[in-house]
């Protein structure tokens, strides 16, 4: 009993720390970021802007918008791109890192960012280049002074080998959602459900591309439930690379994305997923 009940105030605990975290904002360290030391923030967090101006400021800097998502109607994600991303992403299982993306949080009145350093090193592992992605880093904070780093942190030494805990997937532990030529591949992630789905792409190399993809609408509900600060951990992408389609593991970029989420917030959407993963073999059968 005693037990139950020093677990329930652990769980109590971090649902309060999670529900405050706006108030745990830290500035942004560029000295130690650029020596990838200590923690290192998820989101890059700043004052509110519209899409138009917030997108804006991205082409100024040298960006190429690839896409916008609307996150139940509680903001809007921006993804975008360059030639470095890109470059980088053309490396062999690397295609995930080939987006950015600015969310415009219409909720809680803020932009966030994803932190180049933090999903350059979870995705590139051991081909991470630190100058690549410190002037990312760079490119953005010029680009939006006022950015501060989110409570969302992990240490930089564990970016690499990052999971959940014990017996949950790696980066590396990709799904296989389907297999044929890259172009079969894109064709049928283009058809699928009338073309409502497939919402861009980015070709990383002659016979590898990138495409973002729309849940259905009951699966794309579960920000609701562990923190809609997050929420442009969606549109979900798709790997489409050496005859297979390929997607990141969804315990595993659901916990990399929401490294504060508690046991008790996993157990909320422990069907998640499972469905994710499933939904995104449809356009490939």
């Amino acid at each position: 009993m005693k037990k139950m009940l020093i677990s329930a105030m652990i769980a109590a605990m971090s649902i309060v720390g999670i529900a405050n975290a706006d108030d745990m904002l830290k500035p942004i360290d560029m000295a130690a970021m650029s020596k990838s030391k200590g923690e290192v923030p998820t989101y890059l967090i700043g004052a509110y802007e519209d899409v138009p101006s917030a997108t804006a400021k991205l082409k100024k800097a040298g960006y190429t918008i690839v896409g916008t998502y609307n996150v139940l109607n509680s903001g809007t994600t921006v993804l975008f791109t360059d030639t470095a991303l890109k470059t980088e992403a053309a490396k062999k299982n690397r295609g995930f890192v080939a987006l950015l993306r600015l969310y415009v949080d219409k909720k809680d009145n803020r932009i966030s960012i994803t932190n180049p350093i933090y999903f350059g090193k979870a995705f590139m592992q051991d081909d991470y280049k630190q100058d690549v992605f410190y002037n990312e880093l760079k490119t953005l904070t010029t680009a939006f002074s006022d950015l501060k780093g989110s409570a969302d942190q992990l240490k930089f030494n564990d970016l690499g080998d990052y999971h959940f805990m014990f017996s949950m997937p790696y980066y590396e532990d990709f799904q296989t959602v389907g297999e044929g030529s890259a172009g079969d591949l894109f064709a049928k992630a283009k058809a699928y459900n009338g073309g409502k789905s497939f919402l861009f792409f980015v070709k990383l190399s002659e016979n590898s591309y990138i495409v973002g993809y729309a849940l259905s609408k009951d699966i794309s509900k579960f920000p609701k439930k562990i923190g809609l600060q997050n929420g442009l951990v969606l549109p979900y992408l798709i790997l489409l690379t050496d005859g297979k389609a390929k997607i990141l593991s969804a315990k595993y970029y659901l916990a990399i994305s929401y490294p504060l989420l508690s046991m008790g917030q996993f157990m909320k959407i422990s069907s998640v997923p499972g469905n994710i993963e499933d939904y995104l073999k449809k356009p490939f059968k």
